[in-house]
């Protein structure tokens, strides 16, 4: 599947891209199965918000449980000070997640197959095991910041071993909250990882680890790509997206996936139980 010069690469950079992974078909397909999961949604069942502030969702039983559901999210600036939607609900949700790769027959069909299989283990993906997906929207106007991060934080392992596949389902830029990274940044001094994302019981915690600064937002670099581009990242890649301020969307498709042979921590926030088994590509 990937080239020597493309494995090189990834382990150089932390991160690769591929254009045209996925076709328009298979692109259009999977955001109008998206927007027909959000028509279905009835936002006076559930007001959950999703923020990258992990201290303001400490309490929030929708998002822990939703390891193996489907479950909308709104964005931080949809609600009005009344509490009513500012915009339509189609431009108010932040996220679909997190298991529809399992659950969902157009987003499994999406997630699954032999290409994706072959690049997982030319990788180091050995034993793939899919632990969460979301359809991320990052909304025209008031598409949230995601801060610098690491996936890492979010799914530990022993050796570390996350990789991210990030699906590009409209044209991501500048403008509109493209990704940005730091090319390299997955490896030696700056490749250590700074926080962990726990769960304890009901409630979770982002606990400090290194005091190793984040990257300077000078020192980025963007990561703009075309609808059907796919994006893999290192688990300790520092990355972040700016907030969307323009009128256009951006819509995304994310995949966490582990190394079935590394030790998965307890105290990660996503866990499965037997109902729903993991499975790789």
């Amino acid at each position: 599947m990937l080239s020597a010069a493309q494995q090189q690469q990834f382990q150089q950079d932390g991160y690769l891209v591929m254009p045209g992974f996925k076709s328009a078909h298979e692109v259009a397909a999977l955001r109008e199965r998206a927007q027909a999961i959000v028509e279905a949604f009835d936002p006076g069942e559930q007001k959950s918000i999703f923020t990258t502030d992990e201290t303001k969702r400490q309490d929030d039983s929708y998002f822990l449980g939703s390891g193996d559901k489907m479950r909308c999210f709104f964005e931080e600036k949809a609600f009005d000070a009344q509490g009513r939607l500012g915009q339509a609900k189609a431009l108010s949700i932040n996220k679909i997640g997190h298991a529809l790769h399992d659950l969902d027959p157009v987003f499994d069909a999406f997630s699954h197959g032999p290409e994706l299989a072959a690049l997982a283990r030319d990788l180091g993906l050995g034993q793939p095991q899919i632990w969460q997906s979301m359809y991320i929207f990052k909304q025209p106007g008031i598409g949230g910041e995601v801060r610098w991060h690491q996936d890492a934080t979010y799914f530990d392992t022993d050796p570390m071993s996350v990789t991210t596949f990030w699906f590009a389902l409209e044209d991501a830029t500048r403008d509109n909250g493209c990704l940005w990274v730091e090319p390299g940044g997955q490896q030696g001094a700056r490749g250590v990882l700074r926080e962990l994302f726990v769960r304890d019981g009901d409630k979770t915690e982002l606990l400090k680890l290194d005091a190793t600064p984040w990257p300077d937002d000078s020192l980025a670099v963007p990561v703009e790509v075309k609808a059907g581009t796919l994006v893999c990242f290192h688990g300790l890649l520092p990355h972040y997206s700016a907030p969307n301020l323009s009128p256009v969307s951006r819509h995304a498709y994310t995949l966490h996936v582990t190394d079935a042979r590394t030790r998965y921590s307890p105290r990660n926030w996503l866990q499965r139980d037997g109902a729903l088994p993991l499975r790789g590509f």
